[in-house]
């Protein structure tokens, strides 16, 4: 039996049904996106903000009992104020490196990665949209961080515009890292490995508990080479207007790993690596 040929007509819908109606970007997709990232974070706020305010008034707290009233001034500043603005981006980017990395594992544990790869969104557009979440967890943590500094210290930013843009930068940076460990992990185990053996480290030794200026010559070189240090520095620029490195330089180096992050994560994204079977 002959099937009689498809007109050419429907052969035009077919083809139309796989097309983007969006225009270059699909703003609404993307929103919705980013918008389901941010409430997912909210929905428990004690785990995703109140926590990391705990978690950051207790280092405050225990190096100010510890040694903040014998150690001498750092950059001519109290250590307790010193050390604020890194306790500050510590939680901003651990939390942005959480966002990311739990939701795309969640879903590839739960199988409903699909839900985020079928709907008409671009590589670049789940980028984002991804990124959107993670960014906006690190703002609001650090919104909370900085009004329980000022109320409690009396230590205000020097600097806020140049807070906002470290802070979104690194947002953006560590979020990229959490979606490229996403895609990589299979389960949480792993992301719990990045988290513990590369996150965790590179924060701790990149000047969030001393200046790196007191460093012998070798050892502040390493630690300029590690990106997370130029947030750090960033942050306390911020906050006291003093840094060890150039602000203008650290903004630059951490602008251009977040890209290099996102353009990879993008990659993958549009070639299904570890995403789809």
């Amino acid at each position: 039996m002959t099937r009689s040929p498809v007109p050419a007509a429907s052969l035009t819908e077919l083809r139309a049904m796989g097309a983007r109606r969006f225009g270059r970007m699909n703003w609404v997709g993307m929103a919705t996106l980013a918008r389901r990232e941010v409430k997912r974070f909210l929905a428990v706020w004690q785990q995703t903000v109140a926590a990391p305010l705990v978690t950051a008034g207790l280092f405050i707290g225990i190096f100010s009992l510890a040694m903040g009233g014998n150690r001498a001034p750092v950059m001519g500043v109290p250590f307790v104020a010193f050390l604020a603005p890194g306790i500050l981006m510590m939680s901003v980017i651990q939390n942005a490196f959480a966002n990311t990395s739990s939701s795309l594992v969640g879903a590839k544990v739960m199988g409903n990665i699909v839900d985020t790869l079928m709907p008409p969104l671009s590589p670049a557009e789940i980028v984002t949209g991804y990124l959107a979440g993670g960014i906006a967890r690190g703002l609001l943590v650090a919104a909370v961080i900085v009004l329980a500094v000022g109320l409690a210290l009396g230590l205000w930013p020097a600097h806020p515009l140049w807070l906002l843009a470290i802070t979104v930068i690194g947002g953006a940076m560590l979020g990229a890292l959490g979606i490229a460990a996403g895609i990589l992990a299979a389960k949480f185990d792993q992301i719990a490995a990045v988290t513990n053996f590369i996150v965790t480290p590179l924060s701790f030794l990149s000047g969030t508990f001393y200046s790196t200026a007191a460093m012998p010559p070798v050892m502040a070189t390493l630690s300029h080479l590690n990106p997370i240090f130029y947030l750090i520095d960033g942050a306390r620029f911020a906050y006291l207007g003093q840094s060890d490195a150039a602000p203008a330089l650290g903004l630059a180096v951490t602008a251009g790993v977040a890209l290099a992050l996102s353009v990879l994560c993008w990659a993958w994204i549009k070639s299904g690596f570890r995403l789809k079977p």
